[in-house]
């Protein structure tokens, strides 16, 4: 009779069934092959019934009943077994369970657990105040970042023509008015920066985004007297015009946000649009002029004086400091206190030199996915990743390279940050290198430089690809990669004549298959093989091949060769019940490995200690992929030593 392939809650029903049903198993756990109950009246299995269920290899009655399904699948059927049961692997069976009542059960068990474990990860995300404090910051300024860039490039255009004209390039009667159309545009972005940092601030801490613009607009005092000017209390002196500037704005307009709430509650709703707002205003408006503009002018004087004295002084060094730490901040979310500087530092002197070295870090990204595509070319999903990304990584927009290629791989992370490091340290030599808007990055920032310094960002963006590269090619390669192109080299040949070599997976003595004292594996119902009697627990992977699957207790690895051959590397006999305590694995799932790569450490004394064996079974769980094989060795080897051929179909 054909064996007709069942659906794995079929499959699940038909063992349960022939193992006496659900009432005689009192709980099921699964090593790479096998699933294993635990038997409550060994006398109501039905042996032969078992090994006659489409889907079953074969059958071992021990201290546990042991189906053999095979590697892949097994761990399906078993989940299925207990879902139907309504537990979990290796938990205690309800006594008088049917299979229809504890499929239900069983759903709604997995439901609660996957929405108890949903809360319990939200409960461990405790959110950070400063990090929120920031967020709100950045939102300020997001919006205006395209005004930003837009009236900077004009800005850019207008000083280029100016200059022309006052070397005499340009005739000044013809482009003068040009020129002043520019700056126009240019100032109606940048003169009234306050306002529409007051608007978009209200609507971050929900004030009315009015009234948060007039509280940007009073910094600039219109309206005062000149004969008479308000005093600064702290000084004596007369305040001037934007004093404060944009860090004062936002503090005013977040004491309004609290004072407007307030009132809305107490305000009766019939004057609350009277009495609100003036009151509001009357209330803000004093302290923001008396108060907040001298403190925010002294704190914003002294920080942007402060980072200026600190770029002249520090030079190279504070380059490649701020070059080197940008992409961390970035991180860490510490970036978004940078734009109300880089912006501050416009407004008051014109250009923010901050942004040219921190832009930096960027370049020294692309620098490392270059020397990435030619250290790793033949990792074609590598290559790929990096050539889409590479383009816009240029341009400035580095983030596609940061989460995609270098940030995974760790170490051209850390290399990428050295050459943003170097190109900081170029641009802080050269000194004076500064934008006059935010926005752009990488290339280009280019037409934003202030005062034809391009050349000197230039340079710096030169080095920062170049320290990039050259740190990532020498010392940023990650062993992986390395092992993944050393794979490639040693698969190719192997890909084109069909043919695989494995290879002994530990010191010791290679057995044929036969002579396994596990019947599964002597009568091969999982597959040809060998194994080897190891007399130490360094384990090597048999093949090179990409690692499939590794077994939640450790002791089993399941590789596939790039032919297509699946070969399952089994440490011990039995060890499925030691949950894993004597292995130390090494290796990941979906990682390259050749015959050199060591894949585990197991502890031969401790297996033998718990009364198991320490074969080490290599087996081809797929033998319709094999066309022929040959055991050229056996008896004493070295690990790593060629010891079967296989040729696929």
């Amino acid at each position: 009779m054909a064996k007709n392939e069942l659906t794995l809650e079929e499959l699940a029903k038909r063992i349960y069934e022939e193992s006496g049903g659900m009432d005689n198993v009192e709980s099921i756990v699964h090593c790479m092959t096998r699933v294993r109950m635990k038997i409550k009246d060994d006398e109501l299995v039905d042996t032969e019934k078992l090994k006659a269920i489409p889907g079953v290899l074969g059958v071992v009655e021990d201290e546990q009943l042991q189906v053999i399904i095979g590697p892949g699948k097994v761990n399906k059927v078993a989940q299925q077994m207990v879902d139907l049961a309504g537990v979990k692997l290796g938990e205690k069976l309800p006594e008088h369970a049917t299979a229809e009542h504890s499929a239900n059960s069983g759903k709604d068990l997995v439901n609660e657990r996957a929405q108890a474990m949903k809360e319990a990860q939200k409960s461990k995300q405790k959110p950070s105040k400063i990090k929120s404090i920031l967020k709100d910051i950045s939102n300020i300024f997001v919006p205006m970042i395209p005004a930003f860039v837009g009236t900077g490039i004009v800005a850019g255009i207008a000083a280029v023509l100016a200059n022309l004209v006052t070397a005499g390039s340009l005739d000044a009667a013809t482009w003068q008015q040009y020129i002043d159309v520019m700056n126009i545009l240019k100032n109606g972005m940048f003169s009234y920066l306050v306002i529409y940092t007051g608007i978009n601030a209200a609507q971050v801490f929900g004030a009315t985004p009015t009234l948060g613009g007039v509280i940007g607009a009073v910094v600039m005092l219109t309206g005062m007297n000149p004969e008479a000017p308000l005093k600064n209390l702290f000084t004596g002196e007369a305040l001037a015009a934007g004093q404060g500037g944009i860090l004062g704005v936002i503090f005013a307009v977040w004491l309004l946000s609290i004072v407007e709430k307030k009132l809305h509650k107490v305000v009766p709703d019939s004057i609350d649009i009277i009495v609100t707002p003036t009151l509001s205003l009357i209330a803000i408006g004093l302290v923001e002029i008396f108060l907040i503009m001298p403190l925010a002018g002294f704190i914003s004087d002294g920080m942007v004086g402060g980072i200026d004295w600190v770029l002249n002084v520090g030079g190279a060094f504070a380059g490649f400091v701020l070059g080197t730490l940008f992409l961390p901040m970035v991180m860490f979310g510490l970036h978004q206190i940078l734009t109300p500087i880089h912006v501050q530092m416009i407004d008051e002197t014109g250009r923010t030199l901050l942004l040219p070295i921190l832009a930096m870090a960027g370049a020294g990204q692309v620098g490392a996915a270059l020397a990435l595509w030619i250290r790793c070319k033949k990792d074609k999903e590598l290559t790929e990743m990096i050539k889409g990304a590479l383009p816009v990584g240029i341009l400035g927009i580095g983030e596609p390279l940061i989460y995609g290629v270098t940030l995974p791989l760790g170490r051209p992370f850390i290399t990428a940050c050295i050459g943003g490091g170097i190109g900081g340290a170029v641009i802080g030599m050269i000194g004076n290198v500064g934008a006059i808007a935010i926005g752009p990055s990488g290339a280009a920032l280019i037409p934003l430089i202030s005062d034809g310094k391009w050349w000197g960002y230039v340079l710096g963006l030169l080095a920062a690809y170049a320290g990039g590269f050259v740190a990532t090619f020498f010392f940023g390669i990650p062993k992986e990669q390395l092992e993944k192109e050393a794979l490639v080299e040693e698969t190719s040949d192997n890909a084109t004549t069909n043919e695989v070599v494995l290879t002994a997976v530990a010191d010791g003595t290679v057995l044929s298959l036969e002579e396994a004292s596990d019947p599964v594996f002597a009568q091969k119902m999982m597959g040809e093989g060998f194994f080897v009697e190891p007399t130490n627990g360094q384990i090597y992977s048999p093949v090179a091949g990409t690692v499939q699957s590794v077994f939640p207790t450790k002791h089993a690895i399941g590789i596939t060769t790039q032919n297509g051959i699946e070969v399952l590397l089994h440490m011990g006999i039995n060890t499925v019940d030691l949950g894993g305590t004597p292995f130390d694995v090494k290796v990941t799932e979906g990682q390259k490995v050749t015959t050199d790569t060591l894949v585990a450490n197991a502890d031969l004394d401790a297996i033998k200690a718990a009364g198991k064996e320490t074969s080490m079974m290599v087996l081809l769980t797929n033998m319709d992929h094999v066309e022929n094989f040959v055991l050229e060795k056996t008896g004493e080897m070295k690990a790593k030593t060629a010891v079967m051929d296989v040729k696929t179909v």
